[in-house]
């Protein structure tokens, strides 16, 4: 039960509160200058996409909870991490997969919304993290996990996949 909790306090502290509260706070508080898709075509055409990351974003959160605890034996969150490196699945591909699931949710929500105050604080949210990996997350990796970790880095891109790691 403790380990549900913790992981439950993880996901509510950090992915969803950038991706639901956020969002949610900024729609209302920007609600007389943020501008809306008119009706129509134009907001039709960008449901599909926006429906589709908004989907794929959550998943891939949802599959890197589920790795970082039965894989990496830990949290996503900073001050519960993992206790093993978690290289499988998508983290094959790229070292940041729930950072661009989070992206992808803010990305979709942006297209839905219409909202260029969603899509901006996905932009700070990505730059934000791609300062914090760089000068805390990846020293503190290698630290904590040594020639395993540097191994992986060389291997595995940081936020955009080369393909298949071998």
């Amino acid at each position: 039960m403790l380990t549900v909790l913790r992981h439950l306090l993880a996901v509510l502290m950090l992915p969803v509160l950038v991706a639901v509260i956020v969002p949610r706070w900024l729609l209302r508080a920007f609600a007389d200058v943020d501008s809306r898709w008119p009706p129509g075509t134009l907001a039709r055409v960008a449901w599909v996409p926006g429906a589709l990351l908004l989907v794929a974003g959550v998943a891939l959160v949802g599959w890197c909870v589920v790795l970082f605890a039965r894989v990496g034996k830990g949290t996503l969150a900073p001050w519960d991490p993992t206790s093993r490196l978690v290289a499988v699945g998508p983290y094959r591909y790229t070292r940041n997969p729930m950072i661009t699931g989070v992206a992808a949710t803010l990305a979709g929500q942006a297209l839905l919304a219409g909202s260029w105050v969603v899509g901006l604080w996905m932009l700070v949210f990505v730059a934000i993290n791609q300062t914090y990996f760089v000068l805390v997350e990846e020293p503190g990796l290698e630290r904590r996990f040594g020639e395993e970790y540097l191994a992986y880095r060389r291997a595995v891109p940081r936020w955009v996949p080369r393909g298949r790691r071998a």
